[in-house]
């Protein structure tokens, strides 16, 4: 089965699409913005389309995103799959009865939930989520879709920033990781 990996053209472009921010949202982080890929049509469709590609021979049963940039990401490709899409929100932000998992994150502490009805044992899930920086949120996403009985098919996010060591630390957990940029935290070129 082939594994649908971006072109040097698309890696290029969407370089290119990605602002770093400088000290945001605390001193020290240079937080990497997405939101102009998004803005840019070729650019968010291209991704959506890569990661199709590459997703639809694994046939998840269902995407999961992580709050909030996530949400984005993850329901244009469910709707391009046409799959269900599950949200993973911040503590507090869901309305019916959830599970919860605190972990912590490059510039602090948080807790993300899931509803506790939002997965049926034995579905397939793939995560999305815009970066993957330290891995915690992620691995956080992890325990909750496996505490629901839920198998995680893949990890997937935009950008990997290596140097942060998220994706070895998922790795190292037996989860499988792709994303579609690997750069370093603080490489301040784009």
């Amino acid at each position: 089965m082939s594994m649908a990996r971006p072109t040097q053209d698309q890696n290029k472009a969407w370089l290119d699409g990605i602002r770093t921010v400088k000290h945001w949202p605390k001193h020290g982080v240079m937080f990497k913005d997405i939101t102009p890929l998004f803005q840019n049509p070729a650019y968010f469709k291209s991704m959506i389309d890569t990661l199709k590609q590459r997703y639809e021979p694994m046939k998840p049963d269902v995407i999961a995103g992580i709050d909030a940039r996530g949400f984005m990401l993850g329901a244009a490709l469910a709707q391009a799959m046409g799959l269900g899409f599950v949200p993973i929100r911040k503590a507090g932000k869901l309305p019916f009865e959830t599970i919860k998992e605190d972990y912590a994150l490059e510039y602090g502490q948080a807790s993300i939930e899931i509803h506790i009805d939002a997965l049926k044992a034995g579905d397939k899930v793939l995560l999305v989520d815009d970066l993957m920086a330290t891995g915690g949120t992620m691995l956080a996403a992890v325990r909750l879709i496996k505490r629901l009985e839920a198998e995680v098919l893949e990890a997937c996010a935009i950008i990997d920033l290596r140097d942060l060591g998220g994706s070895a630390l998922l790795c190292d957990q037996a989860v499988s990781v792709f994303s579609l940029l690997a750069i370093d935290s603080g490489d301040d070129t784009h």
